[in-house]
C-alpha cells in the first residue's frame, strides 16, 4: 500500500499507539465480557472513566503484549526471523511473571515456546485477537517502510495464531496503523483506506463486514447501528472476524476524536479490553499522545509498565525507525537498535503487581454477581 509521507512527530506517534492501547486496554477491561446492557447497568454509559480500582485503571495483555512487541522490534528491527526469535522471549519471559490474564491460545502457543518448539512451529489454530493486539505497534513503526510490514506480521501471528483469519485482521489492522501514523486526521479517508484494506483479505465473510463498514460510515451510521447490521447484538467477540472490522469502523467514524472512538467501542460490549486497546492503538497513531485525554492516562496506575516508561518506549522506536529508505533502511535500524537496546524494565517487580492484579480482577468477578441486573 502507497504511503504518502508527510511532516510529522515521530516520537509523539509511536508513544501514542502505546499510550493509546494502554488507555483503551484500561478503560475496556472492567467491562470485558459483559453485554452492552449489563456493562451500563454496572458501571454507567458516556462519559467513561477509569473504574477497576479506586477511579483509577491498569492494564492486562493487551497493551502488554503492544510493549513486548516494541521492545523485539528494539532488539531486532531489521529482520523478521530474529524480530520472531526476540518477540518468543518476551513472551516466555511475561508468561513466567505469571499474568493474571492469558488467551487460551497464546498460553499454549507460549507453553509451546517453553518445551523447545521455534518460533515457526509454536502456534496453535485459532482465530483469535492475540495478533491484532501486536499489530498497531508493529504498523505504525514501519510505517515509512511499508514493504516489511506483510513478514513482520506473518511471523507476530503464526508465533501463537495459525489460522488464516488471524493474520488477515492482524495484516489490516497494522496496515490501517501505518496509514494513520503518516497523515493527519483530516487526510484520513475511510472509504479510501477500505477499499485498499479490502484488497488483501481473502475471507469472505471479513470482506463482507469491511464492505458493510464503508457503507453505514458513508451513512453516518452509529457504532450500535454497525453492531447490530454484522450481527453483534451482545457484544464484539474474542473472535478476530468480529473484533477487526468493528475497531476499523469506530475509529474511522472519528479519526479526529480519541474519546469518542474509544468509548463507542467500548459501550458496544464483549471483549471491550481488546477492542479498546485496538481501537486506542489506531486513534494514538492518528492523533499521537498529545491527543489523548490527560485525564485516561493519568488515570493509569501501574508499574512497572508505566505511562512514563511507555513514553520512553515510544521516543526510542522513533530514535530506530527514523525513516531511511531503501536497501539501507534495516541496517540504520540496527545499527541504532544495537547502540540502544531495548527499554530496561523491571522484572523482579513484575509477579507482586501481577498479584495484586489477580485479586483487583477477582474483585470484579465477584462484583458481577451482584445487582444492578
Amino acid at each position: 500500500m502507497a504511503i504518502e509521507t508527510i511532516p510529522i512527530d515521530r516520537e509523539d506517534r509511536l508513544a501514542g499507539v502505546l499510550l493509546g492501547t494502554a488507555v483503551g486496554d484500561a478503560l475496556g477491561l472492567p467491562r470485558e465480557g459483559l453485554s452492552r446492557r449489563r456493562a451500563a447497568r454496572l458501571f454507567g454509559a458516556s462519559p467513561i472513566e477509569h473504574r477497576f480500582v479506586l477511579g483509577r485503571g491498569m492494564i492486562s495483555d493487551d497493551a502488554e503484549h503492544a510493549c513486548m512487541t516494541a521492545q523485539a522490534l528494539l532488539a531486532a528491527p531489521g529482520d523478521a526471523a530474529r524480530f520472531a526469535r526476540a518477540l518468543a522471549w518476551q513472551l516466555r519471559g511475561w508468561l513466567a511473571s505469571l499474568p493474571a490474564g492469558v488467551g487460551y491460545a497464546t498460553l499454549r502457543a507460549i507453553l509451546k515456546l517453553w518445551l523447545g518448539f521455534s518460533p515457526e512451529r509454536s502456534g496453535v489454530f485459532s482465530a483469535g485477537n492475540g495478533a491484532a493486539m501486536r499489530a498497531p505497534i508493529l504498523g505504525a513503526a514501519l510505517a515509512l517502510t511499508p514493504s516489511r510490514i506483510d513478514s513482520m506480521v506473518r511471523v507476530s501471528t503464526r508465533l501463537t495464531h495459525t489460522d488464516p483469519r488471524a493474520e488477515e485482521g492482524a495484516r489490516i489492522i497494522a496496515l490501517a496503523a501505518a496509514y494513520a501514523a503518516v497523515r493527519t486526521p483530516e487526510q484520513v479517508n475511510p472509504a479510501e483506506l477500505l477499499a485498499l484494506l479490502r484488497e488483501r483479505v481473502a475471507d469472505e465473510e471479513l470482506r463482507r463486514r469491511l464492505d458493510r463498514a464503508a457503507e453505514l460510515l458513508g451513512r453516518r451510521a452509529s457504532a450500535e447501528d454497525f453492531a447490530a447490521a454484522i450481527g453483534l447484538h451482545q457484544g464484539v467477540s474474542g473472535f478476530i472476524v468480529d473484533t477487526v472490522p468493528a475497531a476499523l469502523f469506530c475509529w474511522l467514524a472519528h479519526p479526529g476524536d480519541f474519546r469518542r472512538a474509544v468509548e463507542d467501542v467500548i459501550l458496544l460490549g464483549g471483549d471491550a479490553d481488546s477492542t479498546g486497546a485496538i481501537v486506542g492503538g489506531l486513534a494514538g497513531a492518528t492523533l499521537g499522545a498529545r491527543g489523548i485525554p490527560g485525564a485516561w492516562l493519568d488515570g493509569i496506575a501501574d508499574f512497572p509498565r508505566s505511562v512514563a516508561w511507555m513514553r520512553r518506549l515510544g521516543a526510542r522506536l522513533a530514535r530506530v525507525f527514523r525513516g531511511e529508505h531503501g536497501e539501507g533502511a534495516a541496517a540504520g535500524e540496527e545499527r541504532t537498535a544495537r547502540a540502544e537496546g531495548p527499554l530496561g524494565l523491571f522484572w523482579p517487580v513484575l509477579p507482586l503487581r501481577n498479584l495484586v492484579f489477580l485479586v483487583l480482577a477477582l474483585g470484579h468477578g465477584f462484583r458481577r454477581m451482584l445487582p444492578p441486573y
